[in-house]
């Protein structure tokens, strides 16, 4: 009996497995995808079935916000603000900023003083200064918001401003933040502050949301001050890691680009609170404080284009000098890949640079198998020795330099809620080059030979795990 009861669930097993085959064919999803989830659930009996009913599921079109309405959301915050003040489209990037205005309905916004913060301990000082002297409202959305000393400093800052009878809102991502305690979030409520998860985690519906998350990081103050960036909100991102210091890039932005995220925080709003929000007074008429012009660019899994994506690629093939990539994890599409190799054939520079270490092993061993093919065709390859390098930045050419919430990855362009600031401006992309040498001189340039030389099972456990780089 129990030798017919051990046949009887293998072969349910076996008809579960080719039933969620059958489904994954049918959603039509990017071949390469498709493959690693078939893969999966071949190879990885039981666990493979269970990380599919968890992360693999697709519901874009079921249970995130339609592409008609965000195309109407999108339009609409700005729209009220009236016309929006354009510039002059930079020399050479003319086709870009159209490309990313068609795709986004993002105008190109002059007139911004820009931060670069390469240090968590400064970024975050500025910003609670930058709190404390806020007069209206404070717009926050965060992908990690943890409950410790930096959180909770944060937290108080906010319900001080409440308390004064600003308008306070915060956006945290339940699976990005599902470490921080449920009184947190209602010591804010009971200040007067609304603060609301994005795709709450409830069982059972677990399993059809963890693998769509709110990935970005924006902060409005007043409509006049924003940040955007790689920083999360937690002790790690100014304390480091055991094994060294947190490297990470911010952008603190004052000026008419402001309006952009603000349109991105009340697009995300409306989505978490059901509550539409355009009012004039959100996007005050702004004067220039700086000559730097940015596009605000948000991407995510229900759009039918990867805007973000198509940028950076559209980027990449029209870069004429350089391309500098800072990335915590390097799990690029296909297309992407190709683009880089023909950048450094045609004579490019290209520079990527990785960390050493990294928060996670299996991603880590991904991204390394990238590595190979990167140096034979000509682009060199950096290793960040000096701690964690989480720095999301690339840097092309002399004049445009992009910041933000996006991973050189898959789950990044294709299935993440993310925000990048696409910024044209010579003196700041000289600054943004500045900070990449300088990390520069704390990593290691990767020789192929020296690649080559690894053991032959770390090498082929790196190509096993690329296999699932889709998926990671």
């Amino acid at each position: 009996m129990s030798q017919f009861l051990v046949y009887l669930l293998q072969i349910l097993y076996a008809i579960t497995v080719v039933g969620m085959i059958v489904v994954i064919i049918s959603e039509n999803r990017n071949p390469i995808k498709t493959v690693s989830w078939i893969l999966v659930l071949i190879f990885l009996p039981i666990i493979g079935l269970l990380f599919y009913l968890i992360v693999g599921q697709d519901i874009t079109k079921r249970q995130v916000i339609s592409k008609r309405m965000y195309s109407k959301l999108k339009k609409r915050p700005l729209d009220e603000v009236g016309a929006v003040e354009e510039v002059n489209t930079p020399e050479g990037y003319g086709q870009l900023v159209q490309l990313l205005k068609n795709l986004d309905h993002t105008p190109l916004l002059g007139g911004n003083a820009l931060q670069f913060f390469t240090k968590g301990g400064d970024k975050f000082e500025a910003l609670l200064s930058d709190i404390a002297h806020a007069k209206k409202h404070i717009h926050l959305e965060y992908y990690v918001l943890e409950d410790d000393k930096m959180g909770n400093r944060l937290k108080d800052a906010l319900i001080r401003k409440a308390k004064e009878g600003l308008e306070v809102r915060v956006i945290y991502d339940s699976f990005g933040s599902r470490h921080t305690k449920k009184r947190f979030f209602e010591d804010m409520r009971k200040a007067g502050i609304e603060a609301e998860s994005f795709l709450k985690l409830v069982l059972p519906i677990i399993t059809s949301r963890l693998n769509y998350r709110n990935h970005r990081k924006i902060v409005v103050i007043d409509g006049q001050i924003g940040y955007v960036g790689g920083m999360n909100i937690a002790d790690r991102y100014v304390d480091g890691v055991s094994w060294g210091a947190w490297r990470d890039t911010h952008v603190r932005v004052e000026g008419k680009g402001v309006q952009g995220l603000q349109s991105i925080f009340l697009i995300d709003w409306c989505f978490v609170s059901q509550t539409l929000i355009t009012s004039r007074k959100y996007f005050p008429v702004l004067e220039s404080a700086g000559t730097a012009a940015v596009q605000m660019i948000n991407s995510g899994p229900f759009m039918e284009e990867w805007d973000i994506s198509n940028g950076v690629l559209h980027a990449i093939y029209n870069a004429k000098k350089s391309i500098f990539i800072q990335t915590p994890y390097f799990l690029p599409p296909d297309n992407m890949v190709e683009a880089l190799q023909a950048a450094a054939v045609r004579g490019v520079d290209v520079r990527i640079m990785l960390s050493e270490r990294s928060d996670v092993h299996l991603v880590q061993a991904a991204s390394l198998s990238f590595v190979k093919e990167m140096l034979k065709s000509g682009v060199k390859v950096y290793l960040y020795k000096n701690g964690f390098l989480h720095s999301k930045m690339m840097i092309f050419d002399d004049g445009l330099t992009l910041v933000g919430s996006v991973n050189f990855d898959f789950r990044s362009f294709g299935s993440n809620f993310e925000v990048e600031a696409f910024i044209y401006d010579e003196e700041k992309t000289t600054e943004a080059k500045n900070i990449f040498l300088i990390d520069q001189r704390n990593a290691e340039i990767v020789s192929l030979r020296e690649w080559l030389r690894r053991p032959r099972t770390r090498r082929f456990f790196e190509s096993f795990m690329r296999l699932f780089a889709p998926l990671l």
